[in-house]
């Protein structure tokens, strides 16, 4: 285990990402929590076929201006360059203003595979996958078209829905603060997904604000402990 996990740049932290990849990405659905410039540096890589697992499926930036003044890049951008096959998540359309998004465009074309999962299903399975649990019960989605092709149980009279870990190959999440091990501090809502899919990957990526030496930050604050993350890079706030 590298002591130093400090990358000079983002674009040298996702040099290795691969075709056919599968990336989960941090944030809800604003650019507060998204790892805006680990997803601009993956565009630029150029990695394709990739499996997006992230609570929304991005504006891409013309729609961001909408959100925005002066717009912000996010994964819609990984659609518009056709390096996406298939979204694992929420909501894969943000806003429901025109101009389409990008990963509305393709799956219209039959281009992009949309595996639709409910909210708090989406965090457990995230959760399960980092526990290394074999998959979980509830009743969300009972009854809807969620529930085809799963595992149905009966448990204390009421019908439950088996649901699977997700992992992934790779990470990237957006933290406040990072010591050179690798241990990450969140600030306000950019814990939303950002601290469970960085336990669920092989590799995580960790864009922050700033860099501290080992030792200054506080072991209270301190969500995501360095053995999850395996780079970190200090980005512009």
């Amino acid at each position: 285990m590298s002591l130093n996990k400090v990358f000079a740049s983002c674009d040298e932290a996702v040099a290795d990402i691969f075709d056919g990849a599968s990336i989960m990405i941090g944030g809800f659905g604003s650019f507060g929590g998204l790892p805006i410039h680990l997803i601009s540096a993956l565009v630029r890589q150029g990695a394709t076929n990739l499996t997006l697992i992230s609570n929304h499926g991005g504006r891409g930036f013309e729609l961001s201006k909408l959100a925005k003044p002066g717009g912000y890049p996010d994964h819609g951008d990984l659609y518009a360059k056709l390096q996406v096959k298939k979204f694992i998540g929420s909501v894969p359309v943000l806003g429901g203003l025109p101009p389409i998004s990008p990963i509305e465009t393709l799956h219209r074309e039959g281009k992009v595979e949309i595996e639709i999962v409910p909210f708090g299903t989406l965090a457990e399975r995230i959760r399960a996958g980092a526990g290394g649990l074999g998959g979980f019960y509830t009743p969300t989605g009972v009854g809807t078209p969620v529930e085809r092709g799963k595992e149905k149980k009966i448990i204390n009279g009421k019908e439950y829905l088996l649901e699977l870990p997700l992992t992934a190959d790779f990470a990237l999440v957006k933290a406040h603060k990072a010591d050179a091990l690798g241990n990450l501090v969140y600030r306000g809502t950019a814990r939303c997904f950002n601290s469970i899919m960085a336990m669920a990957a092989r590799t995580t990526i960790a864009e922050v604000d700033e860099i501290v030496p080992v030792g200054a930050l506080d072991p209270e604050a301190v969500v995501t402990p360095h053995l999850y993350v395996k780079r970190v890079v200090e980005v512009p706030r």
